[in-house]
């Protein structure tokens, strides 16, 4: 609840620096975020990549689970049988 709170005042703060009736801070953001975009992408990017091997990482582990988990089915089934 605290943490609504306080991003509710942040974005009305961010809303009213902007405006020119008050900190008059527009030109100030837009140059700000023109700065910060090309580092914002690449930091995504590289968030991205790490996920996207990450994925990888556990499709190939759940696949090693899967047919291990098969094979000890089939043992217990062949263990079953004959007896």
């Amino acid at each position: 609840m605290v943490a609504i709170i306080i991003g509710l005042i942040l974005i009305a703060f961010t809303v009213a620096a902007a405006l020119p009736c008050f900190l008059n801070w527009g030109s100030e953001i837009i140059m700000f975020l023109k700065g910060c975009a090309p580092v914002l992408s690449a930091l995504i990017g590289i968030l991205a990549i790490f996920i996207g091997v990450a994925d990888i990482k556990d499709k190939k582990e759940a696949a090693k689970e899967e047919e291990a988990s098969k094979k000890y089915e089939e043992e217990h089934k062949e263990t079953a049988d004959k007896q």
